[in-house]
């Protein structure tokens, strides 16, 4: 699946069995929560910090998909094309990142 085809596929979604998007703000919200689950399961996983019981059946693949479908609803509703918006941050990135990471002592 393409991006283009995860932002039409969520939006025919969301207008059917979702009935209607939530508000830009309500999403916001949801997104933030939605990282904090992806944060935890991280922290747990691959951090210091131990599983509690109820955090042992979370999967990082669908906290991460969960990210991806509210960030997918976010750019719907305001009218962002992530594929263009991605292609134009790899240009970006190529530009300013061209030799900062070479660089980077820290990387060697």
């Amino acid at each position: 699946m393409t991006i283009q085809e995860a932002q039409e596929k969520i939006d025919g979604w969301i207008r059917t069995v979702g009935v209607r998007y939530f508000s830009e703000l309500t999403n916001m919200a949801i997104l933030t929560e939605e990282v904090g689950e992806v944060a935890r399961i991280m922290s747990r996983k691959y951090g210091e910090q131990s599983f509690k019981e109820s955090d042992k059946q979370k999967d990082l693949a669908d906290e991460l998909a969960d990210v991806m479908w509210v960030l997918l609803c976010i750019a719907n509703q305001t009218g962002v094309d992530m594929t263009s918006a991605l292609e134009k941050n790899f240009e970006k990135k190529n530009i300013r990142d061209a030799n900062r990471h070479r660089e980077n002592e820290k990387l060697q």
